[in-house]
This record gives C-alpha cells, sequence and structure tokens, in this order.
C-alpha cells in the first residue's frame, strides 16, 4: 500500500502499520515526538516534542527502564532512538547500541542548541 496524503483513518491495524512503514521522512519526524518531564511540560505548555540528538532521556519501559542517558542516534527510517548508556553485549565481548521507540522515552534535558528550535518551544 502507498502512502496516501489523503488518508485519514482504518480500524485496521495492518493499514496502520502501512501507513507508519511508508510515510514520508519529513512527515516521520512528528512520530518520533517524545513526552516532556513534568518540569519541562509546565515551562514550555507542550507535552512532546520531537526527540533530537544531544537531549537526555530516560527509559520507561522495557529491559532498559530506569535508565538515563543522551540521545546518540536518530533513525527516522526505522523510527529508533540510540541512547549512549543503553547497550547489548555482542558474544564476542562488544558493545552494540539498542534500539528504542520513542513511545518508551521520557525527556529530561532538552538540547537547545539549535536557535531553531529554541524559538519554536518559546513560542506559544
Amino acid at each position: 500500500m502507498e502512502w496516501s496524503k489523503s488518508w485519514k483513518a482504518s480500524k485496521q491495524p495492518r493499514k496502520q502499520r502501512s501507513y507508519v512503514y511508508n510515510i514520508p521522512l519529513h512527515l516521520a519526524r512528528k512520530l518520533m515526538s517524545v513526552h516532556l518531564v513534568k518540569d519541562l511540560r509546565s515551562k514550555y505548555h507542550k507535552r512532546n516534542i520531537p526527540v533530537r540528538k544531544g537531549d537526555t532521556v530516560k527509559v520507561l519501559s522495557g529491559q532498559f527502564k530506569g535508565k538515563t542517558g543522551k540521545v546518540d542516534k536518530v533513525q527516522l527510517k526505522f523510527k529508533r532512538v540510540f541512547v549512549d548508556n543503553v547497550y547489548t553485549l555482542k558474544r564476542d565481548g562488544s558493545k552494540k547500541l539498542y534500539p528504542l521507540q520513542p513511545s518508551n522515552l521520557m525527556i529530561t534535558e532538552l538540547n537547545l542548541e539549535d536557535k531553531m528550535r529554541k524559538q519554536a518551544l518559546e513560542k506559544k
């Protein structure tokens, strides 16, 4: 199924998954939104914001629950986030970053080096 701008919704999970898998990258960024911690939520009057490299996040669920770290890499194509403190051990003993879903994360500290992001957050 090709992605369509006019598609609204479906009850069928297979169509919902198809929509997400085939979404263009410039729109997939919105799917990478992560909840903000309560003090940031009250400061910026936003519930969530797209995650970026350099943000500090906390893992809310899964085998790495409770771990915090900086975002090392964001993959829009696969809708995954890699955190520097979250990794698995390979059989040869080396460490490999573990891909996390954005829905299982919470931003505790924002990376505000980018002026455009800072302006977007401050306007209401």
